[in-house]
């Protein structure tokens, strides 16, 4: 006999189970939207947040770019006419809690009111991501590991708990090293995941369909990764989970992969060269290892107006020059990193707005598969994957060199024979037939993105 209380015990098994299936089936291809740091260090503002999903909205969502994210210290009062970015300055790094950070009474963090003025009243980002979500986009937040300091110290009450208060789950000896906000947590301590639980329904309340979690990977931070997993899986909400900065341990590749939806395989990526063939390099490391739902992270996309109030740098365009920003997008395509625009986007010019929307170069990043590198030299690059649904396959050359060069692909070792047909993906335009190999001149440190066809 079938009781009331095995149909509420199967209805609740279902439910979990649709929410762990849910879960599992996000980021079935690299996340693709933007994110405030690079542009405006900790002191984005709503209105700004609001001009660059308007500007996704206008011209990128229909090429499949969909996040936009608040990146850190949403809670801080930045000082009026601060440049803030990079937390290395005295009135964040000397153990003070003034200027007191935006908290509930449970010690969960809530957006400032001055920077964020429809937080006001108990609203926190729902209003935000009401309006995010009302332009058919998706909202995001970047959060520090951990709890805040400040409610360790009024010994604020953990939710969900009787008698647990936030100094009896903190693990005062983990402190991130550059920024004197929060304490770690023991997760080991009861009440501890508990606290997770409770900032991620809030974050479920408010619409939040992104966390970025900040000091996670450096030292690798096992417990409090899968309090977050289990803490998202427990929401009742579909949120993508990224861990940052790196470099993540390449060992722990299988826990990573298992837990977080994207993960930083390096520190903070900037706008210079030698930075780029540095990510080249961090990258191979991870070869092999991405896939739906997990996908290691090579930062954002660092092309735009940059640094308008921090937080490296004054502000300007991106000192890359425009072969150098094509390589830069068409590594991450071919690499399938996830695609965070970096620049504050309402200023992009009309060569920025390309690089961002053409379908043909974004496909290979949403549907390549088993991306692989060919061949690196000091001068040169190849890396290629399969076009996913076809026996075609998409080919990236790379200058590395400070001179114009020719750039050779073995059409044998990608497993391609006879004639084939080459198309330009960049252009837009079909490249000709070749045999045995493709070689085009290639300015330095430029690319050239390709699909090869052999004849059906």
């Amino acid at each position: 006999m079938i009781t009331p209380r095995c149909i509420l015990l199967l209805l609740a098994f279902c439910c979990a189970g649709f929410i762990n299936v849910y879960g599992q089936n996000l980021a079935q291809s690299p996340p693709m939207g933007w994110n405030s740091y690079n542009c405006y260090g900790s002191a984005v503002h709503e209105d700004e947040v609001k001009a660059n999903a308007d500007y996704v909205a206008a011209n990128l969502k229909q090429h499949g770019w969909q996040y936009i994210v608040v990146d850190f210290l949403w809670a801080y009062d930045n000082p009026p006419g601060s440049n803030v970015g990079a937390p290395f300055q005295k009135n964040l790094y000397d153990g003070s809690f003034i200027p007191w950070l935006a908290m509930d009474k449970w010690g969960r963090l809530t957006p400032n009111t001055n920077k964020f003025p429809s937080a006001f009243g108990g609203n926190g980002f729902k209003p935000l991501a009401d309006y995010v979500h009302s332009l058919g986009l998706k909202f995001g937040i970047h959060v520090m590991r951990g709890i805040p300091r400040q409610a360790v110290w009024a010994k604020s009450p953990v939710l969900g708990t009787q008698g647990v208060t936030a100094d009896m789950i903190a693990d005062t000896a983990s402190k991130c090293p550059w920024m004197n906000h929060m304490y770690g947590l023991n997760m080991a301590k009861p009440g501890a995941q508990e606290y997770l639980n409770s900032i991620l329904n809030l974050y479920a309340q408010w619409g939040v369909d992104f966390i970025k979690v900040d000091d996670l990977s450096r030292p690798y931070s096992t417990a409090e990764i899968e309090g977050y997993k289990k803490a998202i899986d427990q929401c009742g909400r579909a949120i993508v989970f990224s861990t940052s900065p790196g470099a993540t341990p390449v060992d722990r590749a299988d826990h990573i992969k298992q837990h977080a939806n994207m993960w930083r395989i390096a520190d903070d990526f900037w706008d210079e060269w030698p930075q780029v063939l540095q990510m080249f390099s961090y990258a191979k490391q991870w070869e092999g290892v991405g896939g739906p739902g997990h996908w290691p992270d090579c930062d954002m996309i660092q092309i735009g107006k940059l640094s308008k109030r921090g937080p490296v740098g004054e502000e300007r365009y991106s000192r890359f020059t425009q072969d150098e920003a094509r390589s830069h997008i068409t590594f991450w395509c071919i690499y399938r990193s996830p695609l965070m625009l970096g620049g504050n986007l309402p200023e992009n010019r009309d060569w920025e707005l390309a690089l961002f929307n053409n379908d043909e170069v974004l496909n290979v990043n949403q549907h390549g598969l088993n991306p692989r590198q060919l061949y690196r030299t000091d001068k040169a690059m190849v890396w290629y994957s399969h076009a996913g649904g076809s026996k075609d396959i998409y080919v990236a050359l790379f200058n590395l060199s400070d001179q114009p060069a020719n750039i050779t692909a073995d059409l044998t070792a990608l497993g391609l024979h006879g004639k084939v047909s080459a198309r330009d993906l960049w252009k837009k335009q079909d490249a000709g037939i070749c045999k045995k190999t493709f070689s085009q001149l290639i300015n330095k440190h430029g690319a050239v993105l390709i699909r090869l066809s052999e004849p059906k």
